[in-house]
């Protein structure tokens, strides 16, 4: 068991406040809260861009304070979306949800940050111990496990958290930090942080529900266009024009997130490949049973890299799937993605297949690489234990408290 930092005592309060800001943060967020309200701790969510539809989804109850920004969350990839969010109110909604979580704090033991420094701080500003579980940010993205991509900067190691954000995971009232991935734990321990590794959450709740109406003789190609429109609309056009030159052996299907319309999608489809599949609510079975992906899409593209499935990604006009984006989501996920144009992914796809049926080690080389990226599934119940854990009233003769905690 991983012991609590020495001098933090946790206060007897109800339940845990979860913090996320994003799509797939809120994901994460919610099989967390889901896994620790199983091990009878309850668990109230605040999602901070967006309606909190996966906690909605799973019953974890909602503090009243969402409002939905027209980024998405997606700042960091445009600040033209920043400027968009400002014009919306975002500074009125951050106002707000900082004092709902200094009020809220005041009844709870233990505030949950999933995502990025946006919740990161907001935790810090509660007042109360916190644990971060980041999941936007990797030394992947500068390293591997050879070595940095290109030399370091005047001989020093490279972190992707920056000393704003490992000075909040630093802080006497941050328990722990969960990381995505080893390779950025290591590091960070290295720099003396309470950094673990007990998997990806990301990669819990994947299992297969039911079989897709494929043939299972046969190749398919899953299209994943990203969640949120307009910009999936666009994505999804880009697709289509691979798609009409992708030869009629390989089946075609697409894993689509709610939020879009069928008859939009439809009306963008090829008349030469009219039976592409379009499949709503069983991503798990649609990850699974993929040859390849064509992806232009976040969370989802890493799941399936995590199941061992090659990836073609095309940058497109964002705000999220920008240039800028699939390289860095390259960098992250390392060979497993290839990035290339419209013109060629036909090409790509064409020879990843040949591949796959020529090399028989090639997909064993494919699992390795993404439980190495990704992890193994369990790590949301794996990390809900470990805050159970700390939950539990220390030892007053062991674990004096400290003034002001």
């Amino acid at each position: 068991m991983i012991q609590p930092r020495p001098g933090t005592q946790l206060r007897l309060a109800p339940p845990v406040l979860c913090l996320s800001n994003g799509h797939g943060e809120d994901e994460v967020g919610s099989r967390l809260a889901l896994a620790l309200i199983q091990l009878g701790i309850p668990v109230q969510a605040l999602p901070i861009v967006g309606e909190g539809t996966a906690y909605q989804r799973q019953g974890i109850p909602l503090l009243p304070v969402a409002q939905v920004m027209p980024s998405g969350g997606f700042i960091y990839q445009d600040w033209r979306q920043l400027w968009r969010d400002l014009r919306a109110g975002l500074l009125g909604l951050t106002g707000r949800q900082l004092a709902l979580v200094r009020r809220a704090a005041a009844q709870m033991k233990l505030v949950l940050a999933v995502g990025d420094i946006v919740p990161l701080a907001m935790a810090w500003w509660s007042g109360i111990p916190y644990v971060f579980v980041g999941t936007a940010k990797s030394d992947y993205y500068w390293r591997d496990e050879r070595g940095p991509y290109r030399r370091a900067w005047m001989g020093q190691p490279v972190s992707d958290y920056l000393p704003w954000e490992r000075w909040l995971m630093a802080h006497r009232r941050c328990l722990g930090s969960f990381l995505r991935d080893e390779l950025t734990a290591t590091a960070l321990q290295k720099r003396g942080l309470r950094a673990f590794y007990l998997g990806n959450p990301m990669m819990d709740g994947l299992e297969p529900r039911g079989a897709l109406p494929l043939d299972p003789h046969r190749p398919a190609l899953l299209l994943l266009p990203g969640s949120r429109p307009p910009e999936a609309y666009r994505n999804w056009a880009l697709m289509m024009q691979v798609v009409e030159r992708i030869p009629r052996e390989v089946q075609v299907y697409a894993a689509l997130s709610p939020n879009l319309e069928p008859d939009q999608l439809q009306a963008r489809i090829p008349p030469q490949r009219s039976d592409v599949l379009l499949v709503w609510g069983n991503f798990g079975a649609c990850a699974h049973r993929a040859t390849v992906v064509l992806a232009m899409a976040g969370t989802a593209t890493e799941q399936c890299v995590g199941l061992g499935k090659p990836v073609v990604t095309l940058p497109g006009g964002g705000p999220q799937f920008t240039l800028r984006f699939a390289e860095a989501q390259t960098r992250l996920l390392g060979s497993a993605v290839h990035l290339t144009s419209v013109e060629q992914a036909p090409a790509v796809v064409g020879r990843i297949l040949e591949r796959l049926a020529a090399d028989p080690n090639y997909t064993a080389e494919l699992q390795a690489h993404g439980r190495r990226r990704m992890g193994s599934p369990g790590a949301a119940r794996r990390i809900a234990a470990q805050v159970r854990d700390w939950l539990k009233p220390p030892d007053p003769v062991l674990e004096p408290s400290e003034p002001g905690i």
